[in-house]
């Protein structure tokens, strides 16, 4: 499969982000790649580029508004637009809702549910003219919602909300809207995860990153006005 329009990707410096680049590049795709680390982000884009990709990269903190404002007016720049949106960046503290500040609500709330909501309103523009698509990279947690699981089960049942009502509000201009529920990833994120729970990482357990990166670029291959709404994937 090959890509010829710009498509945008957070949070691509690890995990699934990192590995749908790493896929979409082997179709020649010209990638924008935000990530918070510096140096992580120029090897994917180094990685991209050796796949067969481009990688333009854009280091920018997703909680801090002025740096999504200026990662939207670079986006917004070029003359070929943006075709796609993969919103992959997250966090994850667990803790039970008596143990846990209300400041944690608030950090899961600023990078899960408010950043990619400034970021698709940001782009929007863009995305309805090339009718684009836009992929939220949900969580088990945005379906169910289990003990200690609190602050990061309710920004994720927001970020379902948000992509349930922009599918009706955009379908008619032909942006395709589509949320990932990803079961437990054998990315960094689960092993911080297991060591907040005490216990042993073993990641030939859980799902491959590069087995969502390689569904979520079979969706994006697909031609209007075919779509698919919802994808889940956990391990077998």
């Amino acid at each position: 499969m090959s890509w010829t329009a710009p498509l945008v990707i957070t949070g691509a410096s690890s995990g699934i982000g990192r590995a749908l680049a790493l896929e979409l590049a082997a179709g020649g795709a010209t990638l924008h790649l935000q990530g918070r680390d510096a140096e992580r982000l120029a090897r994917v884009a180094s990685e991209v580029a050796a796949a067969g990709g481009s990688a333009t990269r854009h280091v920018a903190d997703l909680t801090d508004d002025d740096a999504v404002d200026a990662l939207i007016a670079a986006l917004s720049a070029g003359e070929a637009g943006v075709a796609a949106l993969v919103h992959s960046a997250g966090m994850v503290r667990l803790g039970s809702l008596e143990a846990s500040d209300v400041t944690v609500l608030d950090d899961h709330y600023r990078l899960n549910l408010r950043a990619p909501y400034r970021l698709t309103r940001g782009l929007l523009p863009q995305l309805r003219r090339a009718r684009g698509q836009v992929v939220f990279v949900n969580s088990g947690a945005g379906l169910r919602a289990n003990a200690h699981w609190g602050a990061y089960a309710a920004s994720k049942f927001g970020l379902r909300a948000l992509a349930d009502s922009l599918r009706q509000e955009v379908a008619g201009d032909g942006v395709r809207v589509t949320t990932v529920y990803p079961g437990r990833t054998a990315t960094p994120m689960q092993r911080s995860v297991h060591e907040q729970e005490g216990r042993s990482y073993d990641p030939t357990a859980y799902v491959r990153p590069e087995d969502v990166a390689r569904q979520v670029a079979t969706l994006l291959s697909l031609q209007p006005p075919s779509t698919v709404t919802e994808l889940t994937i956990v391990p077998g």
